[in-house]
């Protein structure tokens, strides 16, 4: 108990250090803040490589014996726990309306007992990185493992993530391309010393322009990584080439929302962007990731938006 104790509240120091400090999704252990909607998450475990890995699931009732269901993984930021990232971004209310399975997956951690874990995104961020844990063998196991539940749509898997969870779904993108249609970075670039894709992937890119944990325009943040990210421009610029989309872009400002559309891309992808004036690191019309952390732009429902474009861009016939 008084271990349980002295972690909770070492954590709980770490967390309201504040947003200075904080990479992404920093966040109270479970048994000092328990989010509404972590009640309707199954966990599951399994073993990958020797290591315990595992993911919370949210399954819909109308979904439950469905054929060819829609799943939607979504990666918590840098120190953060999947438990939040419901409430963070309103995921799981969406696919009770829409029908579609959400997996939270978990990242890793150094310390044992202590929810400090990170995604190994390429280049970037912390233990998961430096230990090059190979976090795409795990979601490759993970896919697997939710297809022995529910019968998945190989055509309709996509991948969201906030900050350090958003620089993995793109190394997703690069790397396991042939099990996801589109990605939904939100406040994370590109950050992987070579990407070769095997086939287009639709992205869709949630930015404020005053984030100060992954700076839109590039370079080291104020978060605890210590890295150089790259612009959000860059990150963009090399799907719109990768997937072969039109020279034409197409770019409507809607009050403080830019948005930039490129397309047609090859096999029916599309790359857009959005661009939210004074928005803040967060997930745009969700919640505060942590404590301390300031609250997101109100100005677009990332996940509602991001929904739609994950509809219209599956992954085509002859990509299976």
């Amino acid at each position: 108990m008084k271990r349980t104790m002295k972690i909770q509240l070492r954590q709980l120091a770490l967390c309201s250090i504040g947003t200075v400090l904080l990479l992404a999704g920093c966040q109270f252990p479970a048994s000092m803040k328990s989010p509404p909607d972590a009640a309707t998450l199954v966990e599951r475990t399994f073993d990958f490589e020797g290591v315990s890995r595992s993911y919370l699931l949210h399954l819909p009732e109308k979904i439950r014996n469905a054929p060819a269901v829609p799943v939607v993984l979504v990666f918590h930021g840098g120190l953060g726990r999947p438990e939040n990232m419901p409430d963070t971004t309103g995921f799981n209310t969406l696919a009770d309306t829409e029908g579609f399975a959400v997996a939270y997956p978990r990242g890793t951690s150094r310390i044992e007992g202590v929810e400090l874990d990170t995604w190994n995104g390429g280049l970037c961020c912390g233990w998961a990185q430096s230990q090059n844990v190979d976090d795409i063998g795990f979601i490759r196991a993970l896919l697997d493992d939710l297809s022995t539940q529910i019968d998945t749509d190989p055509r309709r898997i996509y991948a969201a993530g906030l900050s350090n969870g958003a620089i993995f779904s793109y190394r997703l993108a690069c790397e396991l391309a042939d099990r996801i249609a589109a990605i939904g970075p939100v406040s994370g670039t590109q950050n992987i010393a070579a990407c070769n894709p095997s086939r287009p992937v639709s992205v869709i890119h949630f930015h404020g322009t005053a984030d100060r944990m992954v700076p839109p325009e590039g370079g080291y943040g104020e978060g605890v990584s210590g890295f150089s990210f790259d612009p959000v421009r860059n990150s963009v610029d090399f799907w719109v080439a990768a997937d072969r989309c039109t020279v034409k872009t197409d770019r409507e400002q809607i009050g403080p929302v830019l948005h930039e559309v490129h397309s047609p891309c090859a096999d029916g992808t599309a790359v857009e962007l959005y661009f939210i004036e004074g928005g803040p690191h967060g997930w745009p019309g969700g919640v505060a990731y942590a404590p301390g952390a300031d609250d997101p732009s109100n100005a677009i429902d990332a996940t509602a938006v991001m929904w739609e474009f994950f509809k219209a861009h599956p992954k085509p016939e002859t990509a299976e």
